[in-house]
Order: C-alpha cells, then structure tokens, then sequence
C-alpha cells in the first residue's frame, strides 16, 4: 500500500474499509480529529460551498451516533475483534460490561465508542512498532476514549495528555469557561520516534537576558567553574584566575576570542549566554502558545473546527522524520497534509465526505501547495468509470448512494438508508426566495428498478417542500421502460423560473453523471463560483 517510491495519496470512504486493506506496520505517525457531535463542522464545509446556509442543515454525521442495526452488530463483534487484536481477556471483559452499561444510560455515547473501537484497533495493527498516534478530542468524551485507547493501545503507551487552549476566554453561563482540547498521545509500543520540541520562553525567563552586546544581542552570564559538579573539571589559571574550570584551556581561549567570556568587576570569569542561540523551553503538556486560526489567517479554509498548521507541524516534527509516512484518517480540510508536506513527511489523507477531498484537491493541495494530481499525489475511492461505480455499489451500497448524490452537485441527507428512501438534496437559487430551493434525490443500484420507484417519489415532491426530485439509477433502463418513465415524470410538470421551464421529475443514469451531465435546475448552489475540474470529482 504505502512503499518507499509510493506517491501521496487522498482516499475518499469511509477509513474503516480503507484501512482494511493495508498491510500490518506501514504508517509512521497517525493524527486523527473524529467527529464527535460535530456536525457543526460539516455544515461549514456545506455551506462554504453553497454561499447560504442550507434549509435543513445536513448533518451529516449526527445520525451515526444512533444505535441501529449496524453499530448493534459492530458492538456484538467488538470482543471477538479484541481478543483478535491481542487484548488480554480481562479488559476485553470490562469493555463487555462497560457497552452493557452504557447501553441503557448513553446509547449515543456507545454508538460513538464502537465506531471508534472499530477504527482504532486497525490503526493499531498498521502503525510501525516505532510509531505513534495522536487523537484530538474535546472534554466531552476524552475520559471516555483514553480508556478505550489503554484498552487498544496499552496503559503502558499512554504518553501524555496534551491541553491545548485553543482560545483566551469563552463564555459559559454557570461554569468556567471551555477554551482547551485535548489531545491523547500513545505510542505504538514502549521504543518510539521523539523528536524534542520547544516551546518560546516566557517573559519572566527573558527577563534575565539584560545585558546587551554593541549588535544588540541579548544575554545573561553563566558559571563557568565546575566546584561542586560531579567528575571534576580542568584546574589552571586564566588571565590571573585561577580556578576549576568546566572547560579546558583551549575551550576557554576560543571563547575568549569569539567574545564569549564576561570578566566580572571582581576578577571572575563568566560564560556569555545568548537569548536567540537558545532554542527555547522543552515543550511541556501544556500548549497555550499556539493560536488558533484568525479570520484573516492565509490558511483559512472556513471550516468551524480547523485546527492550526502550527499545532500539526508541532506533532508531526515530534514524532516522525523527513520521508516518513504520516496519515489523517477524517483529513477535513487537511491541515496535517500542508503540514506533512512542509515538513517533507509523505501523507495519507482519508475523509467520507467528497465535498471536502473537492476542497482539499482544489485549495490546499493545488493552489496552496502547487501540487498535481496523478503526478505529486493520487485521489483513490472515487469511481472514474461505470465499472468502478458498480464495484463501490457491490462493496457498499451505501456509500455508493453517497458518492452518486455527491457526484450530482447534491447533499447528502441526514437519515442513513441503503437503497431506500430518498438520499440526499439539491439545492438552487431561485429570484426573491431569501433560502435555497431544493430537489430531492433518490439514488437506485441496483437492477430491479421500477414504475413503482417513481410512484414513490412522486409522492415525496407531493408532500415534501421540495420543488423537484431527481432519480440516479446504476443500470439504464430498457427503451420501453425509459419511455414509461418519461411519460409518467412528465406529468408531474414543469417548473416555471423567469421563463425557463425545469421538468420537476428527472432521471439520470450514473454513465451520464460520469460524463458531465446534471440535473436541469436553476443556478445550483457550490457552482458560484468557477472551479478546477478533478476527474472524478464534482465541480
């Protein structure tokens, strides 16, 4: 998957089924910000891209913290996967009876831990036994994960908590105020990449530099002799001193005449210490010296969330070294792979939603870092061809019906449904309406796609505020089949805007999406603006 000569790469899924794929050991350092309650987040991205908040905020996230059928099956597995892992039974026992706990008192909670068991047990398996692994949470649930990654991970690979205050003050009524992150820092076994950091000194310590030379240069005096100090040092006079010094004679002549030596008005010898040699204090657990993102920041991408390239390069610089692999399985807006990249790290990218591999593609990778597809990095996971299409369809349907609505210009809906219901939204301007119109759409993979299809979403438009609905099907219908269908979305009518008329039934096949063509709506909401063309990606 990832070999010495292997460009970078930005996967668009879901991490689970990407990471299943890679083999044991080959990634250096891991950095991930899962979502927790944050749809918040996603609809920034949504409405980035359509200039207007959208009517009913997609969420897209919310609801995979609900425990339905899927996450129930991933928590009835998640021992077996654990006793898979290495997990020692005890702990696996504990974690039985904490989902059994929290089943009944915070489902939503549980639903949360056991999409994130499933992750972390494969970043586990394919970190480097020299690797680490950095996981970016707020208060809300950081007790709740450290205790799931002591299970994965090991209590004995616990390295630090990290706070992070990402803001000077907040607001909160009742309480103090929130203004820091945590960040969970384990290592992959008990002999880790470290690379010291620094943090600058504070005022106080700058205090101490007084002196100034005549360039202007800062420093503050430092003992030169070794009284006291284990192992001796060097006995001989100096300029009518004579001492025990921590140096020996020829250290002390070459200081001399670099002009590093402060004679004091009693005859001593000092050293001169230099505030701008000095690289700083040892990075503590602490980090309040890092801003967050201003509103004119140059890397500011409008993502509610993003975090700063300081803090990233911070941890990547840490924890791994030039030509190492670095991987963001929920990349965003990809602040770890400009700062991989500046820091000459290859990267690995993974996000689910293709609104923001779109914007990472456009923005960060090519105008920011001057980067080209297919030559400094490869988008993996996004069909290019109606094969490929029907091959995510047989591996996850789901994500098919999302790629299809997001390959459409269109959003995808809150409610998770494979093969039924309708699946996402498309939204548009229409003259003197202050919100975004939408049409919705209902995505069909499968073979058997009938009258019965279309019946159904004529009564969604019928009683849904929607203006139009649109249909994506995998397999075009038959010659007598499409006339039915025509003849039927006809008699739903047009829609009338300045003149233009808008058939308010629709049908596209995956074959046309993939050639360019979309739905016939007024100007679409994410298209204001021009935008590079990626293959496979939606303008």
């Amino acid at each position: 998957m990832i070999a010495q000569d292997t460009p970078n790469r930005l996967y668009y899924g879901d991490c689970l089924t990407i990471m299943l794929e890679w083999p044991s050991h080959c990634v250096d350092l891991i950095y991930l910000d899962p979502p927790f309650n944050s749809n918040r987040q996603y609809n920034a991205i949504y409405k980035d891209e359509t200039g207007r908040p959208l009517p009913d905020q997609v969420e897209a996230f919310c609801d995979m913290w609900e425990l339905d059928a899927e996450r129930e099956r991933a928590i009835r597995a998640m021992p077996v996967l654990m006793r898979e892992a290495g997990i020692d039974d005890p702990v696996v026992e504990f974690w039985r009876l904490w989902m059994s706990a929290l089943r009944g008192t915070q489902p939503r909670l549980l639903a949360y831990l056991s999409y994130m068991a499933q992750r972390l047990l494969i970043m586990h398996r394919i970190l480097k036994p020299t690797g680490s692994l950095y996981l970016h949470c707020d208060p809300t649930a950081s007790h709740y994960v450290k205790a799931l990654m002591d299970a994965i991970f090991g209590h004995q690979n616990f390295q630090n908590e990290i706070i992070w205050q990402r803001t000077s003050a907040h607001n909160d009524a009742h309480r103090y105020g929130a203004i820091h992150d945590t960040i969970l820092f384990y290592s992959r076994s008990e002999s880790w990449e470290w690379n010291p950091q620094y943090q600058p000194y504070g005022d106080d310590y700058k205090a101490r530099f007084r002196r100034k030379d005549p360039d202007g240069r800062l420093w503050t005096d430092g003992d030169l002799t070794a009284k006291g100090l284990t192992g001796g040092g060097y006995e001989y006079p100096y300029k009518g001193k004579t001492d025990l010094w921590r140096v020996p004679l020829s250290t002390m002549e070459r200081l001399d005449s670099e002009g590093r030596l402060h004679f004091t008005n009693r005859g001593g010898i000092r050293i001169k210490r230099y505030l701008d040699e000095l690289p700083g204090r040892p990075a503590q657990s602490i980090w309040s010296d890092i801003p967050p993102i201003n509103s004119q920041a140059a890397e500011r991408m409008g993502y509610a969330t993003q975090k700063p390239l300081a803090l990233m390069e911070r941890i990547i610089a840490a924890s791994s070294n030039p030509g190492d692999v670095v991987l963001d399985p929920f990349c965003g807006c990809a602040s770890t792979i400009e700062a991989a990249h500046n820091l000459g790290r290859r990267w690995v990218g993974i996000d689910i939603a293709i609104h923001a591999i779109k914007r990472v593609a456009s923005v960060r990778l090519g105008q920011r870092l001057g980067l080209v597809e297919g030559q400094d990095y490869i988008v993996e996971g996004v069909p290019r061809t109606v094969e490929g299409a029907q091959d995510l369809w047989e591996r996850d349907p789901y994500h098919f019906q999302k790629w299809a609505v997001e390959q459409s210009d269109g959003f995808v809906t809150n409610r998770r449904s494979a093969d039924g219901g309708v699946d996402g939204r498309l939204y548009f301007a229409v003259p003197h309406a202050e919100e975004l119109q939408s049409m919705v759409i209902e995505v069909k993979g499968g073979k058997s796609v009938n009258i019965s299809v279309l019946r159904a979403l004529r009564g969604v438009l019928d009683y849904d505020d929607a203006l139009m609905a649109g249909l994506i099907v995998l397999h075009p219908p038959a010659e007598r089949q499409a006339r039915n269908f025509a003849q039927f979305m006809a008699e739903a009518g047009e829609l009338d805007i300045l003149g233009i008329q808008y058939p308010r039934m629709q049908i596209l096949t995956v074959a046309e999406i993939l050639d360019g063509k979309r739905f016939m709506t007024p100007t679409v909401a994410g298209r204001h603006t021009p935008q590079p063309r990626f293959p496979g990606i939606p303008r």
